[in-house]
């Protein structure tokens, strides 16, 4: 699954933009969801923006979890993971349970770094 964006609006704004535009309900869904860019879908997605629509950046799951071992684990698509050992500063970049690139004295300001290197390994778009 790639990154992909969505306008939520609620069930009375849909209607209102069907009636508003002239147009079918499916429409409205496809300029809303980013699937249409014609002119009209455009249009339709700047009037749900305006009356309440909220942009979705939807993307594939990933998990942080920091663990009792004082290990944190960050869990990214296509088996990739970045695990870090709160207790020297050692991170490890693996893929499909192999380490792929390891960094010794690593500070909170490098870890988007290491963070951007682990989605080109994602083999999707990921969000961070």
């Amino acid at each position: 699954m790639t990154a992909r964006k969505q306008i939520e609006v609620s069930k009375q704004t849909r209607e209102m933009l069907v009636k508003s535009f002239e147009t079918t309900s499916v429409s409205v869904w496809r300029a809303l969801s980013f699937r249409d860019n014609s002119p009209k879908s455009q249009r339709i997605r700047r009037a749900a923006e305006q009356n309440g629509g909220v942009l979705l950046m939807l993307t594939p799951a990933m998990e942080t979890i920091h663990d009792a071992d004082n290990f944190m684990r960050q869990y990214l698509p296509g088996g990739v993971l970045i695990e870090c050992n709160k207790n020297n500063s050692h991170v490890d970049l693996l893929k499909n349970g192999k380490v792929v690139k390891s960094w010794d004295n690593v500070l909170l300001k490098n870890l988007e770094e290491i963070q951007q290197e682990a989605v080109k390994l994602c083999g999707t778009h990921v969000i961070l």
